[in-house]
């Protein structure tokens, strides 16, 4: 049965990163980050480009659910609400799947120091911090990255994915 790998977190904390070696690490697996559906210049947050975005996400992930040359597909979004992943969810419940749903987390002093070499700006890294407050509700499982490096990251993911 395929899997799909869901991994949220705040903007910044490194879901890109993991994200990428994740897939590298797992044969017939197919990544996708939901940054690149909002891609656009300018970056405009309307009701339009938000149904857009979703749209094309969910386009997405039926594709490769849809597609047999793959057993795990690795989906990466900010997903801050429990409300847009199950809408995502629903979009594609016609779809047998095991789904493994995993938060990214980590110190507010961590996140905003990973921010910042990223060249974030203030209200980026101050939004981030905000929000990180709403994962804690959310039904996934919460992986704490504050003093683990990527490897030991996709360590933990590895055991969600094969548990």
């Amino acid at each position: 049965m395929k899997q799909l790998i869901i991994i949220n977190g705040p903007a910044g904390i490194g879901k890109t990163t993991v994200s990428k070696k994740l897939y590298q690490s797992l044969e017939r697996s197919v990544w996708l980050d939901g940054d690149w559906c909002w891609m656009m210049n300018p970056w405009v947050i309307t009701e339009e480009n938000k149904k857009m975005v979703e749209s094309n996400i969910v386009y997405l992930l039926r594709n490769y659910l849809s597609n047999s040359t793959f057993d795990y597909i690795i989906f990466n979004w900010v997903l801050h609400r429990e409300e847009i992943m199950q809408r995502l969810l629903n979009s594609i419940s016609d779809f047998e799947f095991r789904l493994t749903p995993i938060t990214l987390t980590c110190s507010a002093e961590a996140l905003r120091e990973r921010m910042l070499l990223d060249h974030r700006t203030d209200d980026q890294i101050e939004t981030s911090c905000y929000r990180q407050r709403l994962y804690e509700e959310m039904e996934t499982y919460k992986i704490d990255t504050t003093k683990m490096n990527v490897d030991e990251t996709i360590m933990e993911i590895m055991e969600q994915i094969y548990s």
